[in-house]
C-alpha cells in the first residue's frame, strides 16, 4: 500500500522534505477543484471502463489527478497501453 502511495505522489527517491510538499500540492489542487477522492475514484473507474473498450491497459500503473494550470485545473492521466484491441468499431 505504502508503495502505491509513494507512486501516486512522486519517486522514492525525493527527500520527505519535497514528498511532503508534492502531497500538500496534490490536497490543495483537490481542494482548489472541489473533487473528493470518492469523485476522482469513480472518474478513474469511468475512464478504465470506456478506455478498456478500445485498448488493453495497465490498471495497476495508471494514474489519474488534477493539476493547477494558472487559473485552471486539468484533469491529467497517464495510462499505460499495453495493446490496441481490434474490431473495436463499437456504435453507441
Amino acid at each position: 500500500m505504502l508503495e502505491a502511495l509513494m507512486k501516486i505522489f512522486g519517486k522514492t527517491d525525493k527527500s520527505s522534505q519535497q514528498i511532503a510538499h508534492d502531497r500538500l500540492k496534490v490536497v490543495l489542487i483537490h481542494d482548489r477543484a472541489n473533487v473528493s477522492p470518492e469523485v476522482m475514484e469513480h472518474l478513474k473507474n469511468d475512464i478504465i471502463k470506456v478506455i478498456s473498450n478500445y485498448m488493453e491497459i495497465d490498471q495497476n500503473e495508471m494514474e489519474i489527478s488534477l493539476a493547477n494550470d494558472a487559473d485552471s485545473v486539468a484533469l491529467v492521466a497517464n495510462i499505460p497501453v499495453h495493446n490496441m484491441k481490434h474490431g473495436s468499431d463499437k456504435k453507441h
